[in-house]
């Protein structure tokens, strides 16, 4: 198996991508009372000159009480913050790469900061209005990233926030038209946003909608079952105008249903027919969410079991998370076979922009 499998272009709809590497999205909460400064746009500018394929930010907030849970998390809305996620994206094509935000709502999630405070009370179930207005506030935001000129946008739908919370049925015990017993019914939340993104953007602009069945609620936790229940899931977000689907798990290369060795992504694509991101430990030697207990994780430089996966066609592109945070130029050290330079990603790394 080659690792030059992890370079070979990527085209879909109009993007286009020099290699199959993407910058997962990782929260850094640096964004000055939730505007993004000078240094978070070198941050981004270093991995897009070093030849990450895709840059997807940190998760950004839309304009809803309570979106987030820390207070330097950064916004896309307001006058303010949409001209520091300008600076960045035009650092990003400066340096010739390509990008697009990670839209957000937190949920009713908590932080150890007190902020804000209302947020910090118990959430109460959100109105039809309430529904109503998040809706169209992510579908301002969309407009407002293809109007940046972001070459695509991601909407996050994955680890126990908002819109998972919708999906999960342990989160989500409403009994009108925004819940059910079934996925295929809870899904409802999700598809209506996607459709008013996609509306939001048009036709040619690509959307991308992370997933996972793991919660930070819940590392066990199942949003499908089957095969079957997968399709309930997948099929109508595909139909809403979703274009790829990021398929999050703790560790790429297990499988997701007994009896076949397909992950995650494996099975969205084949089900969905439509171009997959994996992402989950890739570039470590163990599982990444040791690094939230603030434990060291080797580099990993044997990635045949990834490439053999890529090459069978199995999933589109690779999300690097924790690996490329922590050395801006990780991609161009596997490129270029200097995998002895890769540095060891330390706990301490996630406090720091590189």
């Amino acid at each position: 198996m080659s690792i030059q499998s992890l370079f070979k272009p990527f085209k879909y709809k109009n993007l286009e991508l020099r290699n199959r590497i993407v910058m997962a999205p990782m929260t850094r909460a640096q964004s000055d009372n939730g505007v993004p400064t000078q240094q978070i746009s070198d941050y981004y500018g270093r991995r897009a000159a070093a030849e990450v394929g895709l840059i997807l930010s940190e998760g950004t907030v839309i304009n809803r009480p309570a979106s987030k849970n820390i207070q330097n998390i950064p916004d896309f809305y307001g006058t303010e913050a949409l001209n520091g996620w300008k600076n960045v994206i035009d650092n990003v094509h400066s340096n010739h790469g390509k990008m697009g935000p990670q839209i957000w709502h937190v949920g009713d999630t908590r932080s150890s900061e007190d902020y804000p405070l209302t947020a910090m009370e118990k959430a109460s179930t959100m109105t039809l209005e309430d529904i109503k207005d998040t809706i169209a506030q992510f579908a301002a935001s969309a407009k407002s990233a293809k109007d940046l000129g972001f070459d695509v946008l991601e909407i996050h739908g994955a680890h126990g926030y908002l819109i998972d919370q919708f999906f999960w049925e342990r989160t989500n015990t409403r009994t009108d038209e925004y819940g059910g017993k079934t996925i295929k019914e809870r899904n409802k939340f999700a598809v209506d946003i996607v459709k008013a993104m996609r509306e939001a953007v048009g036709d040619d602009f690509t959307i991308i909608l992370r997933l996972s069945q793991w919660k930070q609620q819940d590392y066990m936790a199942r949003i499908a079952n089957t095969p079957e229940e997968m399709e309930e899931w997948l099929l109508p977000l595909k139909e809403a105008g979703v274009d790829i689907f990021h398929c999050s798990q703790r560790r790429f290369w297990e499988e997701e249903f007994e009896g076949s060795d397909l992950n995650f992504a494996g099975w969205a694509k084949k089900i969905t027919g439509q171009p997959t991101i994996t992402v989950g430990s890739v570039g470590l030697d163990g599982d990444f969410m040791k690094a939230f207990a603030g434990e060291g994780t080797e580099k990993k430089t044997d990635f045949s079991e990834l490439t053999r996966r890529l090459e069978r066609g199995d999933f589109d592109l690779v999300a690097v998370g924790r690996a490329l945070l922590q050395d801006p130029e990780w991609v161009l050290k596997i490129k270029e076979n200097k995998t002895e330079e890769l540095e060891n990603f330390k706990a301490e790394s996630l406090a720091v922009l590189y």
